[in-house]
């Protein structure tokens, strides 16, 4: 009987003392400003700020810089076709390409269409004839608006070339002669192939797990800033236990982004219309996992963290390429093994992906099944690690304060 009380008593100590780290990491949190910005402020603000800036989908009117050196009909006609399409918009017309890429480096003009002179000469020769069409590749959807149109443009021309050589009597013939094969281009999942809905679902998810990582490793490093021997875990009774710390704090984590992350992911693609065709449950349950793995993660790698500085440092940088290695913005057939097999060790990596394909491709949670594991599998792991390292910085914890009890008796001992 004594030792069924005696257990029930360290339960309800233990639950205790994972209350009290609970209430006293919420209030770090909120009179931290640092941690309360990576937090609060910047998974709310910036989402919206990043979807609204992508709003739009594509771009258009995009100013082009013409070199004509032809000066014919066919020049023209070429040009007016080009400067009628909603993309792009003819802005300057240039004597030489050195005026046009004076152009191009004040950031005028974005790209350039360069007619030679010989044009109207060699497609009146029958021979064929080339125009160049020069893009500024550091702006991609730029890029993109310049070159479609200028290959929509020059395909149309040659159709029309052909009818004319052809000497066919009936519509039909024309149709054959220009497009033999017909094909109908259906666009899945991302209709309008807008660059917002093929980027933000990823973004929304990377800002979940980096602001996670930024305000753990900001709590950290302000932890061992008011200790005396830089340790993570101070020196009280209520810190006397390794599952009651990592519960602790985990579950301050997990109730603060319980709402974000459900924000993130449900909230923000209905406010700026992106595709959202999955079943809110299905994300839910995977958000379960992700966001828990981005804690133990993140709780891991604190115990790096000497000073609040070095999370800047540490984290910021690591967006992109984290970005990267979950195969929405590079394929991930051209990745390495090698960065493959460590983006297995990011949250990001399984969880961009989980959310990807039921949020714009209607996938089931049946579906991403192996990301879902995954997801669970990296919980665990990081789990124990979290709880590995915490263990060890209670035994330095402990460590330091019997030296400063030491010191204390000795300074007491010489006393006169």
């Amino acid at each position: 009987m004594k030792k069924k009380e005696t257990l029930s008593g360290r339960i309800r100590e233990g639950i205790y003392d994972m209350c009290y780290i609970w209430a006293k990491e919420m209030k770090a949190v909120v009179k931290d400003e640092g941690v309360l910005i990576f937090f609060i402020i910047v998974p709310l603000l910036y989402p919206l700020l990043y979807s609204w800036i992508y709003n739009n989908e594509v771009v258009r009117e995009v100013p082009v810089a013409v070199v004509d050196l032809s000066h014919s009909n066919m020049s023209r006609q070429l040009l007016r076709h080009y400067d009628a399409a909603p993309d792009v918009r003819v802005a300057y017309h240039c004597d030489n390409m050195e005026e046009a890429k004076r152009l191009i480096g004040h950031q005028q003009a974005y790209g350039i269409i360069y007619i030679p002179a010989d044009f109207d000469t060699r497609l009146n020769r029958m021979e064929q004839a080339t125009v160049g069409v020069y893009c500024n590749m550091s702006f991609l959807l730029y890029y993109k608006a310049i070159y479609q149109t200028a290959t929509a443009v020059v395909g149309e021309m040659n159709s029309g070339i052909q009818i004319a050589l052809s000497g066919n009597y009936t519509g039909h013939e024309d149709e054959v002669t220009t497009a033999p094969l017909t094909y109908d281009e259906v666009p899945l999942f991302n209709s309008t192939a807008g660059y917002g809905s093929f980027i933000i679902p990823a973004v929304l998810i990377l800002v979940i797990q980096q602001t996670l990582l930024l305000g753990i490793g900001l709590a950290a490093g302000t932890a061992r800033e008011h200790n005396r021997y830089r340790d993570l875990v101070p020196v009280s009774r209520h810190y006397n236990g390794i599952f009651r710390i990592v519960l602790g704090k985990s579950s301050c984590y997990a109730m603060v982004y319980a709402v974000l992350a459900a924000f993130e992911v449900l909230v923000v693609p209905r406010l700026f219309s992106f595709i959202h065709i999955g079943d809110p449950k299905a994300i839910l349950w995977v958000m379960v996992p992700f966001v828990l793995a981005c804690i133990f993660f993140g709780m891991f790698i604190s115990c790096i963290i000497r000073y609040r500085e070095n999370v800047m440092l540490i984290i910021v940088f690591t967006s992109v390429p984290f970005l990267f290695l979950t195969g929405v913005s590079w394929p991930l057939s051209s990745i390495p093994g090698a960065w493959q097999g460590f983006s297995w060790l990011i949250p990001s990596t399984f969880g961009v992906r989980a959310y990807v394909r039921i949020n714009s491709m209607g996938a089931t949670l049946a579906d991403v099944r192996p990301e879902y594991i995954a997801l669970w599998i990296q919980v665990l792991v990081y789990f124990f690690l979290t709880c590995i390292v915490y263990r060890y910085q209670i035994i330095m914890a402990r460590r330091h304060a019997l030296k400063r009890l030491e010191e204390i008796q000795t300074t007491i001992r010489n006393l006169p």
